[in-house]
């Protein structure tokens, strides 16, 4: 008997590896699935738990999900180890996602930090499919070293994508990277867009965000402007654990994608 914990079976179709702690997972669910940009799934390992992650691919691909991980705990060193053709489960989608009819005829600053991309890559993906009703998309995106960085085959033909500016910098480089090198933070600066007429959409670790967050309104964002994907300390997914509570907001159902206004007065939002 189906309950609302029951999910759905998925093939791990194949493993991608992105860096020496990220991988990306394409899954193919045996039953009807889809999700918006920004949702959020609970992945199961039978007989070892599950957690919650936000799918990495395009929403318009009904076929397959893609999910990009860390190796961060228990579960996701199991996963990491997986091989392909195993059974894993997916339930939801949950949450709310980017509001992308509130985006139609902006600027659109995307900023990212380490497997934060990977959310992003949706939300980019999307764009992507109708950048005809967007002004410009502008990716500014940061890693701790060019060994970190994820999606290196993708990134060199977004560069191609039109209507899209894209800036990669590292926190520390090496003798082959001749990119920036610093912060995200400090390509932050001169962005080629109209801050009047614009988004942000801000997803990466807590620090980052909240550094980022803070640069964005010194430089003359609103913060009903920018948009926090509040990923952390996610459990069930239903709400019924209270893990993710916080202010008067559950994250998996109110969120994950808060405004900076709807937190702004909240205490340890990056904790």
């Amino acid at each position: 008997m189906k309950t609302l914990y029951t999910p759905i079976e998925a093939v791990l179709e194949d493993v991608i590896v992105e860096t020496p702690t990220i991988k990306t997972f394409v899954l193919r669910p045996k039953e009807k699935f889809s999700f918006t940009t920004g949702q959020f799934i609970e992945l199961t390992m039978p007989e070892i738990g599950e957690a919650p992650f936000t799918p990495s691919s395009d929403p318009n691909l009904k076929e397959t999900i893609d999910v990009t991980i860390m190796n961060a705990g228990k579960m996701t060193s199991l996963l990491h180890q997986a091989s392909k053709k195993i059974s894993l489960g997916i339930r939801g989608p949950y949450g709310k996602g980017y509001p992308l009819e509130k985006f139609t005829g902006k600027d659109i600053l995307i900023v990212g930090g380490g497997v934060g991309l990977a959310p992003l890559r949706s939300l980019l993906l999307s764009l992507f499919a109708q950048m005809h009703k967007y002004n410009r998309v502008v990716l500014r995106y940061g890693a701790r070293s060019p060994d970190d960085i994820i999606y290196k085959q993708l990134l060199p033909k977004w560069k191609n994508v039109k209507g899209l500016d894209m800036m990669i910098t590292v926190d520390k480089g090496n003798p082959a990277w001749a990119g920036h090198v610093g912060l995200v933070t400090t390509i932050l600066n001169d962005l080629p867009l109209d801050m009047q007429k614009a988004v942000v959409i801000v997803c990466g670790p807590p620090i980052m965000m909240k550094f980022a967050t803070l640069k964005l309104l010194e430089i003359g964002f609103k913060p009903e402007d920018i948009y926090l994907s509040m990923e952390k300390n996610m459990s069930c997914g239903l709400g019924k654990c209270g893990h993710c509570r916080i202010g008067p907001y559950y994250i998996c159902k109110d969120g994950p994608v808060f405004t900076y206004e709807q937190l702004k007065d909240l205490h340890d939002i990056w904790d």
